[in-house]
């Protein structure tokens, strides 16, 4: 029997969703829900209805598991509460400080449905936090650093293109390879966010548009570029498409530790991704959990989970035995 999937939303997130269940032979994907005209949406999956969302109030009986594909910032918080009560869901919500309160949401909802509520799932939120927890019960005395990149923040390449004067951009989050290397090295270094990455800004102008302007803006922007060495090129609309259409990205979690009766040695935990796409990656992380939020509401569960609350042989389409013979 194949888990019956739906997603709302089919941007590039969507997208990757999709072809992550493709390459999962117990899920099917039942139907994609757009807030958009239907007519509009076309999904690579043969035979794969597009619904409106207004018919998300009466599919529960068709759809087993829901993954919430929206903006995570602005439309999960009042998407994924709402239809935690009539579905399994699964999202992505990614804006750190504002989990415990989209937990508390989306549990109190779940519950009162009898569902099963996945919040923050991708690589980070999502493997990089479950490798910080490993990490950091392995190493009670010890240092946790992230870098990310390098690779494409679509957050801060839509903040470039709100500015006036700007037709298209990209923005690269680059580790500072110097403070990479001593943390590799078991230095614990203390790193201020500007030690710790540089930003790298690929710009089409629009014609005729203040270049030093829009630059300076770049440059300036509070809570994007400004606590960052940032680079801005020009460039044209060719090389954009030629060098800079790809979704690259990646980054490690590293800790560093002591052990020893005296704490005489050190030890480093490294958990490191290199993604080509990071919304097909992270489509296939948010697959694997669907999986988990299908069987652990089959075993009667409800509620709102995180990576931290679901055991690892949940998300394997392998049986027990399967992978305690190969993995284990």
């Amino acid at each position: 029997m194949s888990i019956r999937i739906g997603i709302l939303g089919y941007g590039n997130l969507g997208k990757g969703v999709e072809s992550a269940i493709r390459q999962n032979p117990d899920m099917e994907l039942k139907a994609v829900f757009t807030r958009r005209d239907p007519k509009s949406v076309q999904v690579r999956t043969e035979g794969v209805s597009v619904l409106s969302a207004d018919a998300l109030e009466t599919m529960q009986d068709e759809i087993d598991v829901l993954i919430l594909c929206g903006g995570s910032a602005t439309d999960l918080p009042v998407q994924t509460p709402r239809y935690a009560s009539l579905y399994n869901v699964v999202d992505s919500f990614d804006t750190h400080a504002r989990i415990p309160e989209h937990f508390d949401n989306v549990d109190k909802a779940a519950k009162a449905g009898g569902k099963i509520g996945i919040i923050s799932c991708g690589w980070d939120p999502g493997m990089f936090s479950l490798n910080r927890l490993y990490a950091n019960c392995i190493l009670p005395e010890g240092k946790d650093y992230t870098f990310w990149g390098k690779g494409v923040s679509q957050g801060h390449s839509d903040a470039v293109r709100r500015i006036e004067g700007v037709k298209d951009a990209r923005q690269y989050t680059i580790p500072v390879p110097e403070a990479l290397e001593a943390v590799r090295n078991g230095e614990n270094p203390e790193l201020t966010t500007r030690q710790k990455h540089t930003r790298e800004c690929f710009v089409v102008a629009k014609e005729g548009a203040d270049l030093s302007r829009i630059e300076e803006e770049i440059k300036t922007m509070p809570n994007y570029f400004s606590d960052y060495d940032t680079t801005v090129h020009f460039i044209t609309e060719e090389e954009m498409k030629r060098d800079h259409s790809g979704l690259p990205h990646g980054g490690c979690v590293i800790r560093t530790g002591k052990t020893g009766f005296s704490k005489e040695h050190g030890h480093v935990i490294e958990y490191n991704l290199k993604l080509e796409s990071n919304p097909e990656f992270t489509g296939s992380v948010i697959a694997a959990y669907a999986r988990a939020a299908y069987r652990m509401n089959r075993e009667g569960m409800s509620g709102c989970k995180t990576v931290f609350d679901i055991a690892p042989a949940y998300l394997s389409s392998m049986s027990g035995e399967e992978i305690r013979a190969h993995l284990l």
